[in-house]
């Protein structure tokens, strides 16, 4: 479950210092103690300058998230995932299921570029932009730290009894924690269904949107308890990422890792003898401040998500006592081992190279997508018709997809042909965002059918441009 990918040097390093009791981290996670139940996590609040940068990163983060549902283009929200009507809107550009190919694409596109950073930049994502992560702990932890005081603080309310204090203090933090989670399921719900609609759950009758309504609560309900109860564990249980990471790591990938040469073994330190041991100082900074509640030193863990703020911790302490820093620090496991640099391996070459062409297929299909598009076939079940004694004409079907927010009305016309094309009943309109069919008749003499099928071109026409050109066949007798 828990994969540890030091050399055999190391386990020889740390088993002077660890004992078979710590070893335990092999065996479950680290927020599950031997009797199956949750250890909770009391994280000690971390600072130092990769806190610092991962702190306004996230206030980047939460401008975009609040920011983005308002933002259109042509009439078209820049983001939208429309489920229910299979409708998914990317940097304004409507996809439909028509368009499902390319939509297909770009997630296939975008799990090789997820390939390709873990294998290059290992979970470096979870821990600086993931928006569990982000939200977690710099929203929620950081109200909880206003709240209810750093670790130490945490662990005293949580065994002391139910006073006017404690509960003053626990409703306050639960109130406040629903009210971000229902402003959070707010936005969400804008990404879904866009920002418009939701305007008009908030603003109208909630006779008119039960089911919008029902929506935002469950939703509400979800963040509440992902981020005032589950927390570390929607990473270490739910996510799929961490444990894919024994598989997209390799030893050059660049990780949240401890210089075990360096550090081992570990030993307190004491200004006052001369020290023969590593410089790891056994102080446990590094593990009081970890989110997830592992111990870096062991090497990478499934919990781990990069979030530095051991890194942090480390070079605090390495500070107090006179030590270099970056006994904890971004490097490759042969980065440490044999004190190489990061390497840009084979491996992420290839991925490289797979990600260009998957790209490069990816921006001319969308270069050349059409916001119109159109089906035309002959009316199944009819043979053709005889118009007078020197014509022939079929019936046939076309139906349009419209992924522009325009009523269209179109036109057919025959290209290099003699002939003629004449509607059945009204004309061919189709509404904005819309689908449209119709029917109509091509009329060809019969000095121009050679065989039992010929092949025509249908021009589509929108006012005066051609939008779109199809090929069909045409059934005439044959003599």
């Amino acid at each position: 479950m828990i994969t540890d990918i030091h050399e055999p040097k190391a386990q020889q390093l740390r088993a002077e210092t660890i004992t078979s009791n710590t070893e335990s981290f092999r065996d479950r996670i680290a927020t599950v103690g031997e009797d199956g139940k949750r250890k909770w996590v009391f994280a000690q609040k971390p600072f130092g300058k990769f806190y610092n940068i991962r702190s306004i990163v996230s206030w980047f983060f939460f401008a975009l998230f609040f920011t983005l549902p308002f933002i259109k283009i042509n009439g078209h929200p820049l983001f939208l995932f429309n489920i229910p009507k299979a409708k998914f809107i990317i940097f304004g550009q409507v996809f439909w299921p028509q368009d499902f190919f390319i939509f297909g694409l770009i997630m296939v596109t975008f799990i090789v570029s997820v390939v390709l950073f873990t294998a290059a930049f290992g979970r470096l994502f979870c821990g600086w932009v993931c928006p569990q992560t982000i939200f977690m702990e710099m929203l929620f932890r950081k109200i909880e730290y206003a709240i209810d005081g750093d670790a130490s603080a945490q662990k005293l309310l949580a065994k002391a009894p139910w006073t006017s204090t404690k509960i003053i203090k626990r409703v306050s933090k639960h109130s406040i924690f629903y009210i971000m989670s229902f402003v959070i399921a707010n936005f969400f719900l804008a990404y879904i269904i866009g920002m418009d609609d939701l305007i008009k759950i908030i603003t109208e009758p909630v006779s008119k949107h039960t089911t919008g309504l029902l929506s935002i609560m469950v939703f509400s309900a979800i963040f509440y308890a992902v981020y005032a109860f589950f927390r570390e564990q929607a990473c270490t249980v739910v996510c799929p990422y961490g444990r894919l990471q024994g598989v997209l790591l390799d030893r050059n990938s660049m990780v949240v890792a401890y210089d075990y040469e360096r550090g081992e073994t570990r030993k307190k330190f004491n200004k006052k003898e001369e020290r023969t041991a590593g410089d790891c100082i056994d102080c446990f900074q590094c593990v009081k401040v970890c989110p997830t509640g592992i111990d870096i030193r062991n090497g990478t863990q499934l919990e781990c998500v990069g979030c530095t703020a051991c890194i942090d911790a480390c070079n605090h302490m390495m500070d107090k006592v006179g030590f270099e820093r970056g006994l904890i620090r971004y490097a490759s496991e042969d980065g440490i081992a044999k004190k190489q640099p990061l390497r840009y391996t084979r491996r992420m070459k290839l991925y490289t190279v797979l990600l260009v062409l998957l790209t490069s297929l990816l921006t001319t299909l969308l270069v050349t997508r059409k916001d119109v598009t159109a089906t035309i076939m002959r009316t199944p079940g009819l043979m053709y018709q005889e118009v007078g004694s020197d014509s022939i004409s079929n019936l046939y079907n076309i139906k349009v997809v419209n992924k522009t927010m325009k009523q269209i009305p179109l036109t057919v016309q025959l290209v290099d042909a003699n002939g003629k094309v004449d509607v059945v009943g009204n004309k061919i309109i189709v509404q904005s965002e819309g689908q449209g069919a119709g029917s109509f008749f091509v009329t060809l003499p019969k000095e121009r059918i050679k065989q039992r099928k010929t092949q025509i071109k249908l021009a589509i026409y929108h006012q005066s441009q051609q939008i779109d050109v199809v090929k069909t066949n045409f059934l005439g007798p044959v003599e």
